[in-house]
């Protein structure tokens, strides 16, 4: 009897190999498996192949990190490698307030506000709880109109603030549960008392691996557990310390709500106060609450996607920053907030910097990180990094991409070219938000922007699209500074000039708006020398609006190398928002790319889409003298002066 082999998975292949088997048996010569009760038999025999067969596969794929797809595998198998997948992630805001009592006494020399519930903030039309942790102290004293207030500057907490209590029964319990969902691990806080010893309890602190731990060690693993709840572990006496019997497990922590809180900037105070003798105040007066920096940061819990990213990467890591991988997979664990990451060694750096790591972060929420969050991220790399490596957190650097396109229609096909203008900005914003584009590294592919456009309606005909590139610069206002922008792109080179434009700004010592721009450097005959360099100008424009150059040599431009810098100079204002300056220019190849440090960003907003009616293939204009028109060129132009 010949053996068998099933190629798939398909309920009519594994009938048909089932009857094809039995035919090729002696005893069923003659046999009539279609027309018999017989057949019944071999579809029950098939199901029940297909199901065990299935349920093998399945259980088969869950064994492995990168087939697994049930999140419990998943987590369990990146557990035994030593990732803890990231947990709910509350959002954080900085608050001011000032307290005002009305108790005179002496006695009262501060204020305490309690742990817990502090104030009420609103995002996206739903109220969310802010907490604190632990209590806050700030003194009492007597203001300039005899008042009795005391100041709070406090960092608030998105959640309700919880607690468990546990009593240990040894030997069997070493590990807790906690029953609530979406709990933020990093807010959990755990206390032991020991009841033969009658303390108030020791803090135990939290760890990620079992690194340099002793039977003494004061600490707790944290761990994900079926349902996405949290399962605390204590030392078994060898690493970490082993609890004894009747000990009291005290646990407090943040239950979330994510990212949903995000955004909330107008607070409402729902905290209470303790006097020094522990009894309950209340403000005399309605506590009005400052912002000083809105709910940020909040993020849900790491996606299984992320987990099989993250977790073998971590694990080449071991828990050290070495290479730009290790720092990428460690500032991702440390910083839920990161989008994107670009790591450069000091010796990449022009001049080279040894001993230095240069780290560019794009958050998920906003463009830059904050002062507060940069300064976490340092501290918590030092656990990880190597002695004698400083690192370095710089602001993000992109590159924007912007389009100008002209957009032919067939007038007999198109009713509205507003509505088909409407579809093609939306689908160019579609676009604009794919990885491919939004990333260190990127690459803006100019056919993938025409055949998109061609694409969104059969009206159109063609399209002739131009590409410019943009920096942004970040000017220091009433500081006289230097400024260097890399582009890492070439520019395409207008022998005229003005290849750099820029928005308006101001200098000290001229009154008018002045404009940034260039002029190649030419040879004795007046064209291009083979430096590919020229230098940068500052121009404005007088009353009679004709062009005025105020300075002629503020600066150098490559070319080749893409890159602009701008000699010292004093700027007052910029006509932008945010002390920003505009800077553009036209890249040599339609196709951009982003520098490893270098975030690519399609800026759908800032293009332009000109629709313009194709004579021809409407039939207006059958002999096609007017194609040589100004709106049918796809050379370069330089237009107006300024960046608008």
């Amino acid at each position: 009897m010949p053996y068998t082999q099933f190629q798939d998975l398909d309920f009519g292949q594994i009938k048909t190999q089932i009857r094809n088997h039995l035919q090729a048996n002696s005893n069923f010569t003659d046999f009539d498996f279609e027309g018999s009760n017989f057949s019944v038999l071999i579809d029950t025999l098939a199901y029940n192949t297909y199901i065990n067969a299935f349920n093998a596969n399945l259980a088969v794929n869950e064994t492995f990190l990168d087939s697994a797809t049930i999140r419990e595998n998943v987590v369990s198998l990146a557990r035994n490698i030593g990732y803890i997948p990231r947990s709910v992630t509350s959002a954080k805001a900085s608050i001011s307030f000032q307290v005002e009592i009305e108790d005179t006494s002496a006695e009262v020399t501060h204020l305490t506000l309690n742990s817990g519930l502090v104030c009420i903030g609103s995002a996206n039309d739903t109220s969310y709880r802010f907490s604190i942790t632990e209590p806050i102290t700030s003194r009492v004293y007597t203001d300039s109109l005899g008042k009795r207030v005391s100041d709070f500057a406090i960092e608030v907490t998105q959640g309700t603030f919880l607690r468990s209590s546990f009593v240990a029964r040894v030997p069997s319990d070493q590990k807790f549960i906690l029953d609530n969902e979406n709990i933020d691990t990093s807010t959990i806080k755990v206390n032991v008392q020991n009841s033969q010893v009658g303390s108030m309890g020791r803090e135990f602190k939290g760890v990620d691996n079992i690194l340099n731990l002793n039977k003494d060690s004061e600490i707790y693993l944290i761990q994900e557990i079926q349902d996405e709840k949290v399962e605390i572990l204590f030392g078994d006496g060898f690493f970490g310390k082993k609890l004894e019997n009747d000990d009291l497990v005290t646990v407090s922590y943040i239950v979330s709500n994510g990212v949903g809180s995000n955004g909330a900037s107008v607070f409402d105070f729902q905290g209470s106060f303790l006097k020094p003798n522990g009894a309950t105040v209340r403000p005399s007066a309605v506590v009005n609450i400052t912002t000083v920096q809105s709910a940020a940061n909040g993020s849900e819990n790491e996606d299984i996607s992320s987990i099989k990213y993250l977790s073998p990467r971590l694990y080449s890591a071991q828990y050290r920053a070495v290479t730009p991988r290790d720092y990428e997979a460690i500032i991702k664990t440390i910083y839920p907030a990161t989008e994107s990451i670009a790591v450069v060694g000091g010796e990449e750096l022009s001049p080279p910097q040894f001993g230095k790591v240069q780290i560019s972060i794009k958050p998920k929420n906003g463009t830059y990180v904050s002062d507060f969050d940069k300064q976490q991220i340092k501290n918590k790399l030092k656990n990880y990094a190597i002695a004698g490596i400083n690192s370095e957190i710089i602001d993000l650097k992109i590159l924007y991409v912007e389009i100008e396109s002209t957009v032919y229609y067939n007038t007999s096909q198109v009713g509205d070219s507003n509505v088909l203008k409407t579809s093609i900005i939306d689908a160019l914003g579609i676009y604009s938000n794919t990885i491919d584009i939004n990333k260190f590294g990127g690459r803006f592919k100019y056919s993938k922007i025409n055949q998109l456009i061609d694409r969104v309606d059969d009206g159109i005909t063609s399209n002739i699209t131009k590409v410019r590139i943009r920096r942004d610069l970040k000017a220091l206002i009433n500081q006289f500074a230097q400024y260097e922008l890399c582009f890492g792109n070439r520019f395409h080179i207008n022998p005229e000039g003005y290849n750099i434009k820029s928005t308006g700004f101001y200098i000290s010592g001229w009154k008018n708006i002045v404009y940034l721009t260039d002029i190649p450097n030419t040879n004795e005959n007046g064209k291009l020398d083979l430096s590919e360099k020229g230098v940068l100008c500052l121009v404005s424009k007088d009353a009679k609006d004709e062009l005025k150059i105020v300075a002629k040599d503020v600066g150098i431009v490559d070319y080749k190398k893409g890159e602009i810098i701008l000699n010292t100079i004093n700027i007052t204002s910029t006509v932008a928002a945010n002390n920003l300056i505009e800077i553009q220019a036209f890249p040599d190849s339609n196709d951009v790319i982003g520098l490893k440090d270098l975030y690519l960003n399609f800026d759908a907003s800032n293009s332009t889409i000109n629709m313009v009616k194709d004579v021809i293939a409407s039939g207006e204009d059958v002999s096609g003298v007017v194609f040589s028109r100004d709106y049918y060129t796809s050379s370069y132009s330089n237009g107006t002066l300024e960046r608008k």
